[in-house]
């Protein structure tokens, strides 16, 4: 009987890397093009850039990635994934009342921005102005993210209603969209004037609307 252990040939270029080291290298991956993303755009990034911030050889890239386009959507599940978490910590705190919950994610976004010497935004206001030069999966996404959210904002808001922060007759699916498109506004503008004035003005503004006519009589 033959006992030499048979192996399975490899593709050249791929390292020999166990599945842990595999996850590994990949996240590195994501986490890099996240940042490179947060602060730029998807055509203005190049491979090599995010490849050299990461650690990992060029020639690696594509056992990982099938193509740059795969890898810019990969980074949007994991941006969009991370993004959901945060929310649903925030918003979905029920120790606090809701409309404190919104006051704490525009600090939260606030804070992380000045961390970063307001450099960084969100991935999907840098990539929405670009959506037509990218393939189109990438706005079919990008729309698909912007509802999650959305939902997720929606709920924060029907549970003001129940506690009587805001008019009972709100439309909290319209408000929710409202929100996001004036607050991926007033993210590029934070970054444009270096300070987190526009994103507190931003919210002033929107609690101002969501309140209403409730003290009205």
């Amino acid at each position: 009987m033959n006992t030499t252990p048979t192996t399975t040939a490899r593709p050249r270029g791929r390292p020999r890397k166990t599945d842990g080291d595999h996850q590994d290298v990949r996240a590195a991956l994501l986490r890099a093009g996240i940042e490179a993303l947060t602060a730029s755009t998807f055509s203005g990034n190049g491979i090599d850039s995010i490849l050299k911030r990461a650690g990992v050889p060029k020639g690696s890239f594509y056992y990982y990635f099938a193509s740059k386009d795969a890898f810019g959507m990969a980074i949007l599940d994991a941006y969009d994934a991370f993004f959901r978490h945060l929310l649903q910590k925030i918003l979905g705190d029920t120790q606090r009342p809701p409309l404190d919950r919104i006051r704490a994610f525009v600090d939260s976004a606030a804070t992380g921005m000045a961390r970063h010497d307001f450099q960084r935004g969100c991935i999907v206001g840098n990539l929405a102005p670009e959506v037509g030069l990218l393939a189109a999966p990438f706005r079919c996404r990008l729309n698909h993210i912007l509802q999650g959210w959305q939902q997720q904002f929606e709920a924060c808001l029907r549970a003001a209603q129940t506690a009587r922060q805001i008019p009972p007759d709100s439309d909290c699916a319209s408000l929710a969209a409202f929100f996001w498109t004036g607050w991926e506004g007033a993210v590029l503008r934070a970054r444009l004037e270096q300070s987190r004035q526009p994103l507190d003005s931003f919210l002033s503004h929107y609690l101002r609307l969501l309140v209403g006519s409730l003290f009205d009589d």
